[in-house]
C-alpha cells in the first residue's frame, strides 16, 4: 500500500516539477482515524525551498493527484499535512493479501540484500551467561531477524574472547579448585572466579588428567605478593590485581605444558555451555569468531603496523600508544605493552579491521551499557585505519534488573552470586524471557518482573498475544461441532460485510504490520514489533468479545473467519521474528 501511495504521490510531484527522490517521500499510517488512513508531510518539506506556504504547496499537490478507485478522499490538514482516506473495499483487500502471502506477509526488500553484520552477546567465556547477557541475546537475535525480514543479508556473529588475562584467571581458578579437591589447603584469590561451575570444571580436569596436575600448597604460594585484605583498622592491604597476575605466572611455571590443558578445559567447558544455552534460547549464529584466530593469523600486528605507518601511534616508556586524543578521546590508549604483548584494545582493532575486510555494508555491535566509553576509541581506530566509521553502529543494551518480589537480585560473574540465563528460562520459559527482554528500547533500564512473566493474565503481554493466536485456533476447532465448513474464497468475496467499527479498526491494525517491520528494522527497535503485537492482540480480543464470529449468517461468518485467520497469521509471523512460539492451545 505504501509503495502504491508513494508512486501515486510521486507522479503528482513530477508533474509539478517538484524534483524529489522517491525515497525521500514520507508516508506514514495515521493514529487517528479522523485524519484518514495515511498522511504525508511532503508539502512542509518542499515549502521552504519553494519559498511558499506549506498549505499552498499541499493544495497544488492535491490538485494534481490522479483519480483512483482506491482513494476515497484527500484532505489538507493543519500546517500542510496531506491526509489520505482509502476506500473501505480497498482496505478489506489487505485480508486477501495476508492469506495469500501467509508467512511471507510483511517481509520487504527495503534492505536490498545489503550485507549487515550483527555481533551480539560476545560475553567472555569465563562463566555461564547470566540474565543480563540474556537481554543482549534476545535483543540481538530479534533485531537480526527483523533486518532479514526487511530484506537485508544478515550475518550473526559471536566474538569469543578466548585469549588474554580473563581466560588466564579462569584457568588458574580451575586449577586451584582442583588442588582443593585433591586435598590441598588453598586460600582462594579474591580476584579468582568463584562460582560452583569452576568446581565442576575442576572435577572434569582431574578426571581427564589425574594427579599429574597436583602441586603442594607450599609450591603454589611461596613468595607471592600479598593478596588484597583488610587489617584490624579496616585499612586495605595488598593488591588483588598484582596477586592474581603473579598467581597466573606461578600456575604456568608449575604446570608447564599442562597449563594449556587446564586453559583449554576451562575454555571449552564454558563455551560449550554458552553455545548450548543460546541454542536452547533460540539464538543462532553463522559464526563464532575466535580472538585466538586473530593472534594466530598475525592480524593484530598487521593492524598495529598499519597504524604505525599512518603515524597514528607513538612510543613512550617502551609501549606503543594510539593517538586517540586526535579523535576526541580523553586520553591516548596503549595498543602494545612494553613487554611486546598486544592489549585487548589492539585485538579489538584487528577484529574490526577484519570485519571491514570481509566486505559488510554495515556493522552493528550490540554491547553492554558499561562499554559506552569504548565506542569513541574503536571508531577512532577504524578511521585511522582508513575505513568509514559511520559504517559501524554501536547499540548499548542496559542490563536487565531481576526482581523477586521486592528483592533485587545481584549479579557478579567473578563472585558467582548471579542468576544464570538458564535458570531464568527454566523459571519463566523462553517465550516470556524473549518478549520481556525485547519489549523496551535497548538503552532503557529493564525491570524484569518474574511474577508478571509467569502470570496467565492480560497484564502479561506475551500471554495476551499468544492467547489471541490460540483463540483463533480454538475457533477453527469449533467449526466441525458447529457444522461449518471453512471456505476462504467465499469469505474473501464477502469482506464488504465487515462493517462494524471494531472490524474496521482491526483491519487498519492488520494493514500496519509491513510498515512496523520496516520501521522497527531501520530504527533498530524490536520493541516496536513487541508493542504492535500487543496492540493487535488487544484489538482482536476486544472484537472477539464484542462480536460473535460463528454467526448464523453463513456469508458474514466466512468473512469474519477470514478476518480472524489474518490476525492469526500476522501474530504467528511477528512472534516468529521475536523467537516466540505461537501456541494453538493455552
Amino acid at each position: 500500500m505504501k509503495d502504491q501511495l508513494t508512486h501515486w504521490l510521486s507522479a503528482a510531484l513530477n508533474h509539478l516539477s517538484f524534483n524529489i527522490p522517491v525515497e525521500k517521500i514520507q508516508i506514514t499510517p495515521t493514529k487517528d482515524a479522523t485524519h484518514g488512513d495515511f498522511s504525508t508531510n511532503i508539502a512542509l518539506i518542499l515549502a521552504k525551498g519553494l519559498q511558499r506556504t506549506p498549505q499552498s504547496v499541499a493544495q497544488d499537490i492535491v490538485n494534481h493527484l490522479a483519480k483512483t478507485e482506491w482513494i476515497e478522499k484527500v484532505e489538507i490538514a493543519g500546517p500542510g499535512f496531506i491526509n489520505i482516506f482509502l476506500q473501505k473495499n480497498y482496505q478489506h483487500s489487505i485480508i486477501k493479501t495476508i492469506l495469500q502471502a501467509k508467512e511471507q506477509f510483511g517481509r520487504s526488500q527495503i534492505g536490498n540484500q545489503k550485507k549487515v553484520l550483527v555481533e551480539f552477546v560476545s560475553a567472555n567465556p569465563t562463566g555461564p551467561l547470566h540474565v543480563g547477557h540474556g537481554r543482549g541475546a534476545a535483543y540481538g537475535a530479534t533485531l537480526a531477524d527483523l533486518l532479514a525480514a526487511a530484506g537485508f543479508d544478515v550475518h550473526r556473529e559471536y566474538y569469543v574472547n578466548d585469549a588474554g588475562r580473563q581466560m588466564n584467571i579462569l584457568a588458574t581458578s580451575v586449577w586451584l579448585r582442583a588442588l582443593e579437591l585433591l586435598g590441598e589447603k588453598i586460600t582462594f584469590p579474591r580476584n579468582g572466579y568463584q562460582g560452583n561451575y569452576v568446581i565442576a570444571i575442576a572435577k572434569q580436569f582431574i578426571q581427564d588428567q589425574g594427579k599429574t596436575i597436583h602441586r603442594s600448597a607450599q609450591q603454589v604460594f611461596v613468595d607471592l605478593p600479598m593478596d588484597e585484605s583488610q587489617d584490624e583498622q579496616g585499612n586495605i592491604c595488598g593488591d588483588k590485581e598484582t596477586y592474581i597476575d603473579a598467581m597466573i605466572i606461578r600456575a604456568q611455571i608449575l604446570l608447564g605444558t599442562l597449563y594449556n590443558k587446564v586453559f583449554n578445559t576451562a575454555l571449552h567447558s564454558v563455551l560449550d555451555d554458552i553455545k548450548q544455552d543460546l541454542a536452547e534460547f533460540g539464538v543462532d549464529y553463522q559464526q563464532w569468531f575466535s580472538e585466538n584466530t586473530l593472534m594466530a593469523s598475525n592480524k593484530v600486528h598487521e593492524a598495529i603496523d598499519r597504524l604505525k605507518a599512518s603515524n597514528h601511534l607513538y612510543q613512550k616508556e617502551g609501549a606503543w600508544w594510539f593517538k586517540s586524543t586526535d579523535f576526541g578521546d580523553d586520553k591516548d590508549r596503549v595498543v602494545l605493552r612494553d613487554n611486546g604483548q598486544p592489549t585487548y584494545f589492539a585485538t579489538d582493532i584487528a577484529y574490526h579491521m577484519n570485519k571491514f575486510d570481509r566486505g559488510f555494508h554495515s556493522m552493528i555491535n550490540i554491547w553492554g551499557a558499561d562499554h559506552h566509553g569504548y565506542i569513541l576509541r574503536v571508531k577512532a581506530a577504524i578511521q585511522a585505519l582508513g575505513y568509514n566509521p559511520e559504517q559501524l553502529t554501536v547499540l548499548l543494551v542496559q542490563f536487565a534488573i531481576l526482581w523477586r518480589g521486592e528483592a533485587r537480585v545481584s549479579m557478579s560473574t567473578r563472585s558467582g552470586s548471579f542468576v544464570t540465563l538458564r535458570e531464568l528460562r527454566d523459571e519463566v520459559g523462553n517465550d516470556a524471557a524473549r518478549y520481556f527482554y525485547a519489549s523496551r528500547k535497548c538503552e532503557q533500564h529493564l525491570d524484569f518482573d518474574l511474577a508478571l512473566a509467569k502470570s496467565s493474565s492480560k497484564d502479561n503481554p506475551v500471554y495476551y498475544i499468544q492467547y489471541a493466536h490460540a483463540r483463533v485456533c480454538s475457533l477453527l476447532r469449533k467449526l466441525e461441532s458447529e457444522n461449518i465448513t471453512l471456505d476462504i474464497q467465499v469469505g474473501l468475496n464477502q469482506l464488504h460485510r465487515l462493517t462494524t467499527e471494531e472490524e474496521q479498526t482491526l483491519i487498519k491494525k492488520l494493514a500496519l504490520y509491513p510498515h512496523i517491520i520496516e520501521r522497527a528494522a531501520l530504527a533498530y527497535e524490536p520493541h516496536q514489533l513487541a508493542l504492535y503485537l500487543r496492540e493487535l492482540a488487544s484489538t482482536f480480543h476486544a472484537y472477539y468479545n464484542t462480536h460473535r464470529v460463528l454467526v448464523e449468517d453463513p456469508l458474514l461468518c466466512q468473512a469474519r473467519l477470514c478476518l480472524s485467520l489474518s490476525v492469526q497469521q500476522i501474530l504467528a509471523n511477528g512472534l516468529t521474528i521475536m523467537g516466540i512460539s505461537a501456541p494453538s492451545e493455552m
